[in-house]
């Protein structure tokens, strides 16, 4: 068996799975900047919204960070994968970017 991977074949967000007489190009895990394998502790680099903990990219919680990301009043914090989304509070409802109450 050749091994093709050795050429680099795969994109930047890929990595390259040696197969017998051939090869394919798997994506990277969505915490990743480009990597060598399977898994968020194969990363090259963390992407936005992830860190390094632990050898691995894990989400950055940023409805917890110590300065608060969503400053509008009525408004709470939603941490999403890889970033987070500010959401009107129970009872007030988004018009025209103010949070009110319905």
């Amino acid at each position: 068996d050749l091994d093709e991977c050795t050429a680099a074949p795969c994109k930047d967000h890929q990595y390259c799975l040696n197969t017998d007489g051939s090869f394919s190009c798997k994506a990277c895990d969505a915490s990743c900047i480009g990597c060598t394998g399977e898994g968020s502790d194969k990363c090259k680099t963390c992407a936005s919204g992830y860190m390094k903990e632990d050898e691995k990219c894990t989400d950055i919680d940023e409805c917890n960070l110590p300065e608060k990301v969503c400053v509008k009043e009525n408004q709470d914090c939603v941490n999403t994968s890889g970033s987070y989304k500010c959401v009107c509070s129970e009872g007030f409802e988004d018009k025209d970017g103010t949070c009110v109450q319905t």
